[in-house]
C-alpha cells in the first residue's frame, strides 16, 4: 500500500547572478575578453563605451506611467505575466539554473592545419609501393601515436590487417614495410620503442667517430647508457672519457618524441596577458589591475526608448507582448552583466591587494626565501570571501611584477617548522634544495639522504622522502640521472 507523505527540505540555491558572477572571477584576461565580446554580441541592450548624457531621455532605473492607471512604475515593476495568458510561459520560466558552478564551457580553439597523420600519409605519395604495400603502409602509419611511437606488437597489427583490411600476411613482410615507414619524416617516426626511434635518428646523420660510438652504445649497451653506467660503458666500448662525452652528447641531441616536433601537431601556445601590475615606487608597492579587465558598458537608451514606448502604446496583440518580454529580458541580463563585471573588477583586486600585502616582504626583494606560508583560507580571511572565490582568483590570473610576471597560486605554500621552530614556507625550502643540487658536483650527484643531511645544517631538518617529494615538484631527477662525466 503506497503511502503519501510531505516533506520540508531547506536548500541553498544560487541565482543567475551568482552564477555568472564566479565565471567571470574565474576567467583570466584574455578570456574575459571574449566573455565580453560574446554578450555584446548576444545581447543588443548592452553596448560599450561610455553613455553619452541626455537631457530628455530617461534611464534603465527612471520610471514610466502605466497607460492605464497613470501610475509611475520602473521597468523592474512590469509584470509580464500580465499580458501573457496561462499557456504562454515564456523559455527563461523554464530553464533550470540549478546545474554546477563548475560546468564550464570546455571547449578548446584548435588551430587549423594539416593533421600529424596527413603530413606522413602525403609523403607515402613519393614511395614505390604496390596496392597492398601500400595498405599496410597506410595501416602501419595510422597505428602511430602522437609520440611518433607504434605501440603495438607486429602480430597484433597482423591480426587487424585480416580483419579488417581482408589483407593477409605475415610478420616479416609487415617489418620490411615498417622500415619504409621508418624513412618517413621526421625521423625516429614509427619506432616501436625509445632505443629504435633514437637509432633511426642515428643512422640518418653524416658519419663520424662520435656517430659510430653512439650507434654502437645505442645498439649494444642502452640499458648502461639510460642508467648513466658511464665508467662500464668506457670499459666495455674501450674508449676514453672524452670520446664517450662526445657520443653521448650526440645521443642527447636527439629526439625521443617524434611526432611533437611536427608544427601541425595542433599544440597550442597560450599568450599570456598579466592581470595584474604590481610597482614599487617610493619603497612602497602599489598594485593595478589591467585595464582590459574594466571595460565600460552601459544600457542601451534605444531599448530604455523602445520599452518607454510601452505607455503610448494601446496595443496588446501577441506581437506586442513578444516584443514587452524580449525588450525586459534583454534589459535585464545587460543590467546584471554590468553589476557581474564590477564586482568581478572588486573582487579580483582586494583579492590580489591582500596577497600582496601578505607576501610584501618578497615582493620588496624578489627573494623567494622570504615568501611567508600562505594557504587559500589565510586570504579568504583577510578579505572576508569565501576560500572558493580566492582559488577562482588565484588559479588562472598572473601578476607582473619587477621580477618577472608570476601565476599568483605560485605565491601559497604550506608552512613547515625550522630548527629554530619558526613557521618557513615549503617554497623557500624547495629554492634552497634548487640551489644546492644546481651548485653540486655533476659528476658525483647528491644523493637524497645527503640533500636532507645538508638541509638539516641549514637549519631546515626535513626526511628524506620530503626531500624526494620537494625534488619530484621541482621536475629534479634522482641522483643517478644527473650526473655528468
Amino acid at each position: 500500500m503506497l503511502k503519501q507523505q510531505l516533506q520540508f527540505k531547506l536548500s541553498q540555491k544560487l541565482s543567475p547572478q551568482q552564477i555568472q558572477l564566479m565565471k567571470l572571477i574565474q576567467l583570466p584576461t584574455q578570456a574575459f575578453e571574449q566573455r565580453l565580446k560574446q554578450e555584446l554580441e548576444e545581447n543588443p541592450a548592452l553596448e560599450s563605451g561610455k553613455d553619452e548624457p541626455q537631457d530628455n531621455s530617461d534611464s534603465f532605473e527612471n520610471e514610466y506611467e502605466d497607460d492605464l492607471g497613470n501610475e509611475s512604475i520602473k521597468t523592474d515593476d512590469i509584470n509580464v505575466d500580465e499580458y501573457l495568458s496561462d499557456d504562454e510561459v515564456p523559455d527563461y520560466r523554464l530553464q533550470s539554473n540549478n546545474y554546477s558552478v563548475d560546468d564550464d564551457d570546455k571547449t578548446i580553439p584548435y588551430a587549423s592545419g594539416m593533421s600529424f597523420h596527413q603530413h606522413l600519409l602525403n609523403q607515402l605519395n613519393t614511395f614505390r609501393l604496390n596496392d597492398e604495400e601500400r595498405d599496410i603502409a597506410e595501416f602501419l602509419v595510422g597505428s602511430i601515436d602522437e609520440s611518433g611511437y607504434i605501440r603495438r606488437s607486429l602480430s597484433d597489427i597482423m591480426d587487424d590487417l585480416a580483419f579488417t583490411q581482408n589483407i593477409y600476411t605475415d610478420e616479416g613482410n609487415i617489418e620490411k614495410i615498417l622500415k619504409s615507414v621508418h624513412e618517413l619524416d621526421p625521423a625516429g617516426v614509427g619506432a616501436r620503442n625509445l632505443q629504435e626511434c633514437l637509432l633511426i635518428q642515428l643512422e640518418r646523420k653524416k658519419e663520424n667517430p662520435a656517430i659510430d660510438l653512439a650507434i654502437e652504445i645505442t645498439e649494444k649497451s642502452f640499458e648502461h647508457f639510460t642508467k648513466k653506467h658511464y665508467q662500464k660503458l668506457s670499459q666495455k666500448h674501450n674508449v676514453s672519457e672524452t670520446e664517450l662525452k662526445d657520443a653521448i652528447h650526440e645521443i642527447e641531441k636527439l629526439n625521443p618524441k617524434p611526432g611533437g616536433s611536427y608544427a601541425g601537431n595542433n599544440k597550442i601556445v597560450e599568450h599570456i596577458v598579466p592581470d595584474f601590475t604590481i610597482r614599487i615606487s617610493d619603497g612602497k608597492l602599489e598594485l593595478t589591475l589591467n585595464g582590459r579587465n574594466a571595460p565600460e558598458l552601459h544600457v542601451s537608451r534605444e531599448y530604455n526608448n523602445m520599452l518607454s514606448g510601452y505607455k503610448e502604446s494601446k496595443d496588446k496583440s501577441k506581437s506586442q507582448k513578444d516584443a514587452i518580454l524580449f525588450i525586459k529580458q534583454k534589459l535585464d541580463a545587460a543590467k546584471w552583466f554590468i553589476d557581474a563585471i564590477k564586482q568581478r573588477q572588486q573582487t579580483l583586486f582586494i583579492t590580489m591587494n591582500a596577497i600582496m600585502h601578505y607576501q610584501e616582504a618578497y615582493f620588496l626583494t624578489g627573494d623567494e626565501r622570504k615568501l611567508k606560508p600562505m594557504i587559500l583560507k589565510d586570504i579568504a580571511d583577510k578579505i572576508d570571501m569565501d576560500v572558493s572565490t580566492v582559488s577562482r582568483v588565484a588559479n588562472s590570473k598572473y601578476v607582473d611584477t619587477p621580477y618577472g610576471t608570476k601565476l599568483i597560486k605560485e605565491f601559497f605554500s604550506e608552512a613547515m617548522k625550522n630548527e629554530q621552530g619558526e613557521d618557513v614556507s615549503t617554497r623557500e625550502i624547495k629554492k634552497i634544495l634548487e640551489t644546492v643540487i644546481e651548485e653540486e658536483d655533476k659528476k658525483k650527484p647528491l644523493t637524497d639522504d645527503k640533500l636532507a643531511s645538508l638541509l638539516k645544517d641549514k637549519g631546515y631538518p626535513i626526511a628524506r622522502r620530503t626531500v624526494a617529494k620537494y625534488r619530484e615538484q621541482l621536475g629534479i631527477p634522482v641522483a643517478r640521472l644527473r650526473k655528468q662525466i
